[in-house]
């Protein structure tokens, strides 16, 4: 089984004369179809690992392997989509064009009819030719969730989903990541403190100063 993987990860950040052991040792991976839950308070460590994961950042030491990429940053976005806390919006295009583009890009047939039902799926199809700067905090943060998702990739890394939803509308993303996604193969690696996601998922991790909790 093909996973997305980090092993015995190191990274230590310099602020100012102090040297900052943002990971120490972390060993993480998710499957395809579970969806992981990684937990963490601010300082945690938790950004760090995720940047680690999809190359952003290079490990001290330590391995993180991505399926089918001979590293982390040169994957495909069908491979490994983002959900990055800042959401990234072209402000210039609407939400439905913020979507077909990486669905144009990964060569999803009649891009711009998946990235309308994507959007329609998360509660978003009246707003598909709003821009960016019309809707609200929660709703692009929607559209960003809808930008990762419409390419249906292996893997879904999100840094916070559903910090801008409201109770109602995290329960029906959570539950559509859960049934819809997860449930056709995609692996789900989320990140953040929403106790409504301990509930879909498959398995939790904690990380504190920089070391997942047995």
């Amino acid at each position: 089984m093909t996973v997305l993987r980090a092993v015995d990860v190191h990274k230590t950040h310099r602020r100012g004369q102090e040297r900052v052991h943002a990971l120490r040792g972390v060993s993480l991976e998710v499957h395809p179809g579970e969806v992981v839950l990684l937990l963490g308070r601010s300082g945690s460590g938790k950004t760090t690992l995720l940047n680690c994961l999809l190359g952003w950042e290079t490990p001290d030491s330590g391995t993180v392997s991505v399926p089918g990429a001979a590293e982390p940053a040169a994957a495909s976005w069908r491979t490994v989509a983002v959900v990055p806390q800042r959401f990234g919006l072209l402000e210039e295009l609407s939400l439905a064009d913020n979507v077909t583009v990486p669905a144009r890009l990964a060569g999803v047939d009649r891009p711009r009819e998946a990235a309308l039902a994507t959007l329609a799926d998360l509660g978003l199809g009246h707003l598909a030719d709003r821009s960016p700067d019309e809707v609200s905090l929660g709703e692009q943060q929607r559209t960003a969730l809808a930008r990762a998702l419409v390419v249906r990739p292996a893997f879904l890394v999100a840094d916070e989903p559903t910090a801008r939803l409201d109770e109602e509308t995290s329960t029906r993303v959570l539950a559509l990541l859960r049934d819809r996604y997860a449930a056709a193969g995609t692996g789900v690696l989320l990140a953040g403190h929403d106790p409504l996601a301990v509930a879909i998922a498959d398995r939790v991790v904690r990380l504190s100063d920089g070391v997942l909790l047995p």
